[in-house]
């Protein structure tokens, strides 16, 4: 149990690569990272990472999960939690984090955090989170955003959560997929607090 710890959950969004890029800049960083992992979140690693993530504590593997990277990485510093492990220190408010974050986060997920179903880990950890008056970042990822979304992130953010969308920036003149997935986990560790050089700032651009 430390301040420096930072949660990160991982839900059934598009856009797992955020998640997992994130999870490694803050393994780099020196970070213990506690990770759960819903299991929608599974079904859209398959599709867009290609990557098959079993969620029992006993078969769970983070090479799996962070491919080659995991061979440059501290992963001691990584501790992984079932989605329904209600044991788990992160399940309540006693436990010191830096922070939690959501990275994809499905519109399930903010549905339950802004209305307090504690059906999970995942929902719990953010409840306890906001009640702790503690950093908690979520990273939807949808569109077009309908009524019921808008009101919903509404109610998280009045609640003290930051809304930070995936949505990547141009006048970083990105030049790859990766360059774009750098831009948003950049943001994320900004608000976590987290050093990072994945991209110039703006001011600190060079003219095309």
């Amino acid at each position: 149990m430390a301040v420096g710890d930072i949660v990160l959950a991982m839900t059934g969004a598009s856009g797992s690569a955020y998640g997992v890029r994130l999870l490694e800049l803050l393994l780099r960083a020196g970070r213990t990272v506690h990770l759960v992992i819903s299991p929608a979140a599974t079904e859209v690693f398959e599709r867009e990472l290609g990557r098959s993530i079993p969620l029992d504590p006993d078969r769970f593997d983070s090479r799996l999960l962070l491919g080659e990277r995991a061979n440059s990485l501290d992963l001691s510093r990584l501790q992984y939690h079932n989605v329904r492990n209600f044991q788990a220190g992160i399940a309540s408010g006693s436990f010191l984090t830096s922070g939690m974050v959501v990275c994809p986060c499905s519109m399930g997920t903010v549905a339950a955090i802004a209305h307090g179903v504690g059906e999970n880990l995942i929902h719990r950890a953010a409840d306890v989170h906001l009640k702790e008056r503690r950093k908690l970042v979520l990273v939807p990822r949808e569109t077009p955003l309908g009524l019921v979304q808008l009101r919903n992130l509404t109610a998280v953010a009045e609640a003290g959560a930051v809304i930070l969308p995936a949505m990547p920036a141009f006048y970083t003149l990105p030049k790859t997929v990766a360059d774009m997935v750098d831009f948003i986990v950049a943001r994320v560790c900004d608000q976590l607090g987290v050093e990072h050089q994945l991209f110039q700032r703006w001011g600190e651009q060079t003219s095309p």
